[in-house]
């Protein structure tokens, strides 16, 4: 879980961060730039601080929670949706492959 599941965090993040720009110019909500800029800020923070957490008994449904707000920015940019949606899928099986892995390790 942990490469795994940290590098699907990173790279969200990376993702997060990309995407303020969009939520703030061409969003379907007016959101004002330094809203955008700190939501978005801190959602990607969020992410990546999880990634340096993620074997912790916790960081799975914080991860699930992570997820669903960076689905949710769909609000302000459909595209959102769809990449947010990707993006919880990976870590769905980020989980379920480590779980393997530990049971298979036993």
């Amino acid at each position: 879980m942990r490469v795994l599941g940290a590098a699907v965090l990173a790279f969200e993040a990376i993702v997060v961060l990309l995407a303020i720009p969009v939520v703030v110019v061409v969003g379907t909500v007016p959101v004002p730039p330094w809203l955008g800029i700190t939501g978005g800020v801190t959602l990607a923070l969020a992410l990546v601080v999880l990634a340096r957490y993620v074997t912790r008994p916790w960081a799975v449904p914080v991860g699930w929670v992570l997820q669903g707000l960076v689905v949710l920015t769909g609000l302000l940019a459909p595209p959102m949706f769809i990449v947010g949606g990707i993006f919880a899928l990976l870590w769905g099986l980020a989980i379920r492959l480590a779980r393997q892995v530990d049971e298979a390790a036993g």
